[in-house]
């Protein structure tokens, strides 16, 4: 193995940490309210049927969100990824890149914005958004005291440190695939692993939030993790990698059925449902 493949691995064995303090343990991407209006439930079964049907209908509802999500979010990380690395390219001289790349990511955000239906969506996906712009900052970023930073990782902490404050001072909105795509560029991670690992993220926090709702046991969730849910993640990114906002594209050459969309309006409004629950334990 080569160094920068061995680089690119390591960043990726810390970037899958369930530690790592990016808000998604608060997160079930409607997984709660799925529940709630009787989706993984037969009240009328056996024991060991309720338990067949729960776990039947977590796959289910992993791989209608992870279709959805990939759809509609995976272009967004791409072309976030894209534009820090024409960043990247000009050697991070903020004379020439700065301020282009900071409008292109606010047009992103400001698009995901108008694109994501509900409010309950948009809530989560800021929170975790502007968690992993201060999770570069605070945890990935060249301590100033080793004294090795070269010019490019100085410049690319400033560019992640301005779209925080501009978050932080409701500027832009920081939503989550766009804060993906910044943060994997600047660590070096390759838009491909990126991609892969994002979508993995959203099904391993999908199986995270079963188990403490109590829906399957940890040895069940590991079980999908590894036999049901890896070729879902695998054909949705081969199915969506190559899919973009279109923002950036010249509008005599764009394929406008070839752009993000929803496409699972069932978990839309189960989403957005998901205030009016009784009780519940997550924020989405």
């Amino acid at each position: 193995m080569d160094t920068d493949s061995f680089d690119e691995t390591y960043v990726l064995l810390l970037l899958a940490d369930s530690n790592l303090p990016t808000g998604s343990f608060v997160a079930s991407a409607g997984f709660e309210s799925y529940g709630t209006h009787g989706f993984l439930s037969r009240s009328s079964a056996s024991s060991g049927a309720q338990g067949r049907a729960a776990v039947a209908g977590t796959v289910a509802f992993i791989q209608d969100s992870l279709h959805t999500y990939a759809r509609s979010a995976l272009p967004f990380v791409s072309d976030a990824h894209n534009v820090v690395d024409a960043f990247k390219d000009l050697k991070g001289k903020p004379e020439m890149g700065h301020d282009a790349t900071v409008n292109r990511l606010l047009e992103l955000d400001e698009l995901y914005e108008t694109m994501t239906l509900n409010h309950v969506a948009k809530r989560a996906s800021k929170a975790q958004g502007v968690a992993l712009l201060t999770l570069y900052a605070k945890g990935f970023a060249c301590p100033s005291g080793l004294g090795d930073e070269d010019h490019l990782s100085k410049s690319l902490a400033v560019l992640i440190d301005r779209l925080k404050l501009m978050v932080r001072g409701e500027e832009t909105h920081g939503h989550l695939p766009v804060c993906w795509g910044v943060l994997t560029s600047a660590l070096g991670i390759s838009l491909l692993r990126a991609q892969h690992l994002f979508l993995f993220l959203h099904a391993r926090s999908l199986l995270s939030s079963a188990v403490r709702l109590n829906t399957i046991g940890p040895y069940s969730s590991q079980q999908l993790l590894l036999h049901s849910v890896k070729p879902l993640v695998e054909a949705q990114v081969s199915q969506n990698k190559d899919i973009r906002t279109g923002i950036f594209v010249d509008i005599h050459h764009s394929d406008v059925g070839d752009r993000p969309a929803t496409t699972w309006p069932l978990g839309e409004i189960l989403a957005v449902r998901h205030d009016l629950q009784h009780s519940r334990i997550f924020n989405s």
